[in-house]
């Protein structure tokens, strides 16, 4: 298993790095098919902020399936070992719901913790905004790939990623929502073939959004 160590505003100590890679046991116990582990470091330079100045964000990659975890402290290895805490819950409910499926058992999903932040993958620089912004917005993207253009002078920001997915159901999508710890997940029902949006609202409930549009809905009518 491939294990990256990236920091944001910071510089990696090699006393970390030894600490992630004598913890990563506990992520291929519970998921020996785990081929990559991404951990960030990253520093909040407000003082304000010192007791959360450390964020540390791990994301594991096992086939097709992604599961991340974040958490913030005062320092690096406590924010690490909080990450993996929440990591390691994650995966063992993944691994569970492998177990189910082979039995033939449908599980919903368990409600999970903060919303999560991904990494960026690309930023416009802010010298470059005000002429490439129109052309950032409108040009074709890999999957995977992003792109973050500032509206003129303000601070709004707009990020444009393109994503690949197979088509899935309901229950599925709310799965993959809690595996990526987020209040919301964008995907295509492949009963509807429409696109979707599941997303939390209290306690156990969850709603869906679906879009389609006035033509293609007479087409269908047809």
């Amino acid at each position: 298993m491939d294990i990256v160590v990236t920091g944001r505003h910071t510089q990696i100590k090699q006393k970390f790095r030894d600490v992630v890679e004598s913890k990563m046991n506990r992520v291929t116990a519970i998921a020996p098919d785990a081929q990559r582990v991404q951990v960030v470091l990253t520093h909040e330079g407000n003082p304000r902020q010192a007791d959360s100045a450390k964020r540390v964000e791990l994301t594991v990659i096992a086939g097709k399936t992604v599961v991340r975890a974040e958490a913030s402290s005062a320092d690096e290895f406590s924010a690490f070992d909080m990450a993996l805490d929440k990591l390691t819950l994650r995966l063992r409910r993944t691994r569970d719901r492998r177990k189910d499926h082979r039995r033939g058992l449908e599980r919903l999903p368990m409600p999970m913790d903060m919303p999560l932040e991904k990494p960026q993958e690309s930023v416009v620089e802010p010298e470059e905004q005000n002429s490439a912004q129109q052309d950032a917005m409108a040009s074709d993207l890999g999957p995977g790939q992003s792109v973050e253009v500032q509206v003129g002078d303000t601070p709004i920001v707009i990020r444009r990623k393109l994503h690949i997915a197979e088509p899935m159901s309901i229950d599925e999508a709310l799965y993959e929502m809690e595996l990526i710890g987020h209040d919301f997940f964008l995907f295509v029902n492949k009963e509807t073939n429409r696109p979707s949006v599941v997303y939390r609202r209290h306690g156990w409930s969850y709603g869906v959004f679906e879009i389609d549009t006035p033509e293609h809905m007479a087409e269908a009518k047809k």
